[in-house]
């Protein structure tokens, strides 16, 4: 069985045989999110998914039957990488610096990032939680310099108070 791979560059390999998809694995120019096309096969899966080779992974492929027709190429989307973007956008539209939202909002957001990089199955919303930590860590920062130019002013009209 023949097998085309994209690899990270964007150029498709291949044809190609199973004994070299997994000297590519063991070299590491392969991974289990690297897009494969079977010979004779209809659509692009994932290496990963492949029962030939997930045990080079440490994972077991989900069963094939399991899939249906035309869905093997759907990915899920990590649903703590939604919640990160909607804390990190609440927390800029929200006013009072929204600290339990842009803390969420960074919570949420790393652990999705680990989430979509260990799952055996590949999951889409890299950009969701990146786009979740940034509005997030941004909104924090821009509350801690707004409190401490609110400390600062307070002090200097305490002082020019007193004097």
């Amino acid at each position: 069985m023949n097998y085309k791979i994209i690899g990270n560059d964007g150029k498709t390999y291949g044809p190609t045989n199973a004994d070299q998809i997994r000297l590519w694995i063991a070299q590491g120019r392969v991974d289990n999110r690297t897009a494969v096309l079977v010979e004779n096969a209809g659509d692009w899966t994932f290496v990963g998914l492949l029962p030939e080779f997930a045990a080079a992974f440490g994972v077991t492929p989900p069963p094939i039957g399991a899939l249906k027709p035309g869905m093997a190429s759907v990915l899920k989307t990590n649903e703590l990488a939604t919640w990160s973007l909607i804390c990190g956008v609440l927390a800029w539209t929200c006013c009072c610096c929204c600290l339990p939202l842009n803390l969420l909002g960074l919570v949420f957001g790393i652990i999705a990032l680990v989430q979509i990089s260990s799952s055996p199955i590949p999951q889409e919303g890299r950009s969701l939680a990146i786009a979740g930590l940034v509005l997030s860590a941004t909104n924090l920062l821009w509350c801690l310099g707004w409190s401490v130019f609110d400390v600062a002013n307070n002090q200097a009209r305490l002082i020019q108070n007193f004097h």
